[in-house]
């Protein structure tokens, strides 16, 4: 049967590059789902479902990884083209339910024609094959590369650089990975084992998550590595991922888990996932980070002598309580982000005042005094500027982190520790699982303490200035001065 013209190009995918098959296609266009401060991060037309992820590490960390991902959606829109974010690794071909289908790059999208219109409603599965590319730089996320093999940090917009997917936080889904390896050589990630093949030289390991998870949580962990386990409340399984020359000077810190997760589910209610556990990476990225399940810790964190032992706790608690704020319950768009970073600081504060003799109310005054310094160095909690070519500001700076623990400081002062009490339970159980504004936040607020409470917000989530405190009228704010804060994903402010 002679080949169609889209036949005859599909043939030719093997041999041609990304450039050529470009040509074959009129102006993609790189696309977005409006979120003001990626405008194009995410994509519009479909809803991910699941990822099915296949990984080939050869054991060096300067070759890209063989890939496969598997992408089972729904259109939401009738679709002609389907828009992936994809920023690095070379695109080998890709099917659209099992049928061969041309692409393009456009900017960081990867723009995929299906072979026939797709109208709404319908399910659709998406086959790359692709490499994925380890060699990216830290400061801009993705693979992490570690003494012995790589890990994964991609807050908040690097997803895309590891796999091609609908890279937004509003958009979750299930993930499988498949990732074969050496056979000296350890691999873990999120969510629990689904069995591990050895073949010759290398093992295939299978993980799968139980929770709809946001692509900026992923993680994968492949190295010389001690997996360690021990139980938690109700039988939950608390799985730890060390350098395997460490695992004894990391003991005492790790055994902390369990306690932890006590004190977490007496503060807002049951641990939301299926496994928990620390991901110590032989590395330095300058932050940690709440990936789903297995929390992403810099070795140095706990084998230094920088730090004391309430910090390092109250840093574990952080990533910790992310999992019901951040990762249970994900923000709509990275303006939401105050939630995530507001509500981890919260917890970890209070753990600090309860275990270390930290006051609460000192930290919050210091964090009043600077907290108009800091809204000037980059916008309100809930409305950071926008970037701009020429500048593109850090998310996580100290409004988002302390700055916004403050709201919630004067949100209990505002309404009474019972009603936010209350409020915090209700939110985590509500949204769990899910995606959720700041405005349903603030309008669950208002519900509960049984009033309007848009004003408050406004002020506290929006001005320029900060509000007076309520139950503090004594407290007062410096005179803003420049500090932009680059503080990264996501470590409490240094001890003094």
């Amino acid at each position: 049967m002679p080949l169609t013209s889209r036949r005859l190009r599909a043939a030719l995918l093997a041999t041609a590059s990304v450039t050529l098959v470009a040509a074959t296609l009129p102006a993609p266009q790189a696309l977005g789902i409006g979120d003001r401060l990626f405008p194009h991060l995410g994509n519009p037309g479909y809803d991910v479902l699941s990822y099915d992820i296949s990984l080939t590490y050869k054991g060096r960390n300067t070759e890209p990884l063989d890939a496969v991902t598997t992408i089972d959606a729904r259109t939401t829109a009738p679709l002609e083209r389907i828009n992936l974010d994809f920023a690095r690794g070379a695109v080998r071909s890709v099917e659209v339910n099992g049928l061969p289908a041309d692409f393009a790059t456009a900017a960081e999208d990867l723009v995929v024609e299906t072979p026939s219109r797709l109208p709404a409603g319908m399910p659709v599965r998406i086959t790359v094959r692709h490499t994925s590319d380890p060699s990216g730089d830290k400061a801009n996320g993705g693979w992490v590369p570690t003494a012995d093999g790589l890990a994964m940090a991609n807050q908040a917009d690097a997803a895309h650089r590891v796999f091609p997917g609908n890279d937004h936080p509003a958009d979750k889904a299930f993930f499988t990975f498949r990732v074969t390896a050496p056979k000296n050589l350890t691999v873990v990630a999120g969510g629990l084992p689904g069995g591990k093949r050895d073949d010759g030289d290398t093992t295939t390991w299978t993980y799968r998550t139980e929770h709809p998870m946001a692509t900026e949580l992923a993680q994968v962990s492949i190295g010389r590595s001690a997996v360690l386990h021990r139980t938690g409340l109700r039988g939950l399984p608390v799985r730890d991922v060390v350098p395997a020359a460490d695992r004894a000077k990391l003991e005492p810190w790790l055994k902390k888990t369990p306690a932890q997760l006590d004190w977490m589910e007496k503060q807002v209610g049951p641990y939301p996932f299926e496994t928990y556990g620390l991901l110590v990476a032989d590395t330095e990225t300058g932050f940690e980070l709440e990936t789903q399940t297995l929390s992403l810790f810099e070795r140095s964190l706990f084998t230094g002598t920088g730090y004391p032992e309430w910090y390092v706790d109250s840093v574990m608690v952080h990533e910790l309580a992310h999992q019901w704020f951040g990762n249970s319950v994900s923000p709509q768009s990275w303006s939401d982000l105050w939630l995530n970073e507001g509500h981890a600081t919260w917890y970890e504060a209070r753990y600090a005042e309860e275990h270390a003799q930290k006051p609460m109310e000192r930290r919050m005054r210091e964090a009043y005094a600077r907290s108009d310094t800091w809204r000037a160095a980059g916008g309100p909690p809930a409305r950071p500027d926008v970037p701009t070519p020429d500048h593109k500001i850090s998310l996580f700076r100290p409004v988002v982190y302390d700055g916004s623990a403050l709201i919630l400081y004067a949100l209990r002062e505002e309404i009474g520790e019972a009603a936010f009490d209350r409020l915090e339970r209700t939110w985590v159980r509500v949204h769990r699982d899910g995606s959720a504004t700041t405005r349903q936040f603030t309008e669950l607020a208002s519900r509960i303490a049984g009033r309007d409470l848009t004003a408050f917000f406004d002020g506290w989530l929006y001005g320029t200035k900060t509000p007076p405190m309520p139950g503090h009228p004594e407290w007062r704010t410096e005179t803003p001065r420049s500090a932009a804060g680059g503080q990264g994903p996501a470590r409490a402010p240094k001890p003094e």
